[in-house]
Parts: C-alpha cells; structure tokens; sequence
C-alpha cells in the first residue's frame, strides 16, 4: 500500500508540471492569434494529405497541441468523409506533440525519435490511404465551433489554470485508482512482471499516452530498454482509441480505417524498432 502511494504521489507531480505548462501555453498562442502566423509550415503537409491549404491551421492545432482545437480549426471547411478520415488518420498519431514527446522523455525515449516517428508514421498512414481504392461516402459536414473568447489576458490566464487544473485532477484520479487497482491484482492474482507491460499498453490503447505512461513510470524499472521502446513506440501510434477517433467520426470519418490501420501500423512498426535497436 505505502508503495502504491508513493508511486501515486510521484505521477502526480509529474503529471501537473507536464499537463499544466503546455495547457497554458497552448491557450496564450492562440489568444495573441500567433497560430495562423507559424501554420504555413504545415502547408507541405496537408499537399501530401491532398488537401486543401487552409487544412493547415488545423494541423498545426492539432500538432501543436491538441484535437479538440484542431477541430475546432477544421469544422468550418466543408471537409468530405474522406477528407475528414484522412485528417483524422493523421492527427491521431501526431497529436500534441510537445506534451506527448516530454511524457515519453520520462521513459527514455528521445523527443527526437519521437518527433520523427509519429510525423513520418503519420505521413505513412495517409499515403497507406491515398494508394487504396477506397470510397469513404457521406454527407459533406460543415460547422462552425468557436474557440474561447477572453475580454483580457487575465481572465484567459486564470480560465486556462482552471482547465489545465481540472484536466490534470481527472488524470491523476484515474492514473491513480489504475495503480492501486493493478498492485492489488498482482499481488493477490497474478504475481507476475509481464502484466505490467500488457497492462500498461492496453491503458494507452483505450484511455492514452499520459495514462498508459503513468502506469509505466511506475514500473519502469522492472522492464527492460527493449520492452519499454516496443511499448512507448507502440502508444505513440496507437493510443486513445476510442475518444480521439470518435471526435473525426462524428463529421463522417471512417472508424474501421481509423483505428484499425493504427493498430497494424503500430505492431509492425513496434516490432521493427525493437528489432532494429537490437541489432
């Protein structure tokens, strides 16, 4: 129990300087309208998705920092189902990098290898689908989602520390009843080192990568350089499986390609990261 606690206490912490900072910083880019200024960088990306150039703004959203913006970006263009799965595929990888990459730090994965798996994984994806003859049918989707709207800098400073706070609680909440939950299970059940790991993937799989890492902090020492680089590779591919894609669906995107072609692609590229670090 006193280890259970402690392990809590440490992903506690851990989660409130991750979650909190990047929050923050996310909302003031987007008070002082610095987002459309920097999304040209984008632009070559949504060229490879075959889409229309105003695509990416909401792929810097996305990229930058999470998919409820970047929907929120997206909603107004009048994207086809197509269009919507395409994005959808995409973003589902490479979605808030610089909070996911930092969670992956705390597991010895570089931001590096992270940054260019998950974009290069991304671009695979969209390429995977563009190739295949498919015919993704539906009505055309077009909405409008307004983003927060401030009267001052300050009431945006203090409604974001409110969010990130609240976000953060709920994360720690969950992360922790799921270590207590796990010791108790191992202790009593199943005493066994390998539950660690397949837990820990199965809780990135459904709930996400701040989820499946936390369980994996605490039991990262039991796990070997190679099991924790299939595992950290694997989340980064395939994560949140059930939220993320039914935020796309919602406007028409296909879920069958959404989550199905992640969990292949995250299987085979898991297993050849492994390999190749290996050798």
């Amino acid at each position: 129990m006193k280890d259970s606690v402690n392990s809590a206490f440490k992903t506690a912490l851990l989660i409130i300087k991750l979650i909190i900072p990047f929050y923050i910083l996310a909302d003031i880019l987007i008070y002082f309208d610095i987002l459309p200024k920097i999304s040209f960088i984008f632009k070559p990306i949504t060229f490879i998705m075959g889409l229309s150039p105003e695509v990416s703004l909401s792929v810097a959203a996305g990229i930058l920092f999470n998919l409820y913006a970047a929907i929120a970006f997206a909603a107004p263009l009048g994207l086809t189902p197509y269009e919507w799965t395409i994005l959808g595929l995409f973003l589902g990888i490479t979605h808030s990098l610089p909070i996911e990459n930092t969670i992956m730090k705390q597991l010895g994965i570089s931001h590096i290898y992270s940054t260019i798996l998950r974009l290069l994984t991304g671009i695979l994806a969209i390429l995977i689908i563009r190739i295949l003859p498919l015919n993704i049918e539906g009505h055309t989707v077009k909405k409008t989602i307004e983003l927060s709207n401030y009267q001052s800098f300050g009431d945006m400073i203090i409604a974001s520390l409110t969010k990130a706070s609240a976000l953060a609680v709920k994360i720690i909440i969950l992360v922790t009843v799921i270590i207590f939950v796990m010791d108790i299970i191992k202790k009593i059940i199943l005493k066994k080192k390998s539950f660690s790991m397949s837990f820990s993937i199965f809780t990135g799989i459904f709930l996400g990568i701040t989820y499946g890492a936390g369980i994996l902090l605490k039991e990262k020492e039991k796990l070997n350089p190679q099991q924790l680089l299939f595992i950290g590779t694997f989340l980064m591919i395939a994560h949140a499986l059930i939220e993320d894609p039914a935020l796309f669906i919602i406007f028409g995107a296909n879920p069958w390609i959404l989550i199905g072609l992640r969990i292949i692609l995250a299987i085979i590229v898991s297993y050849g990261a492994v390999q190749f670090y290996t050798r």
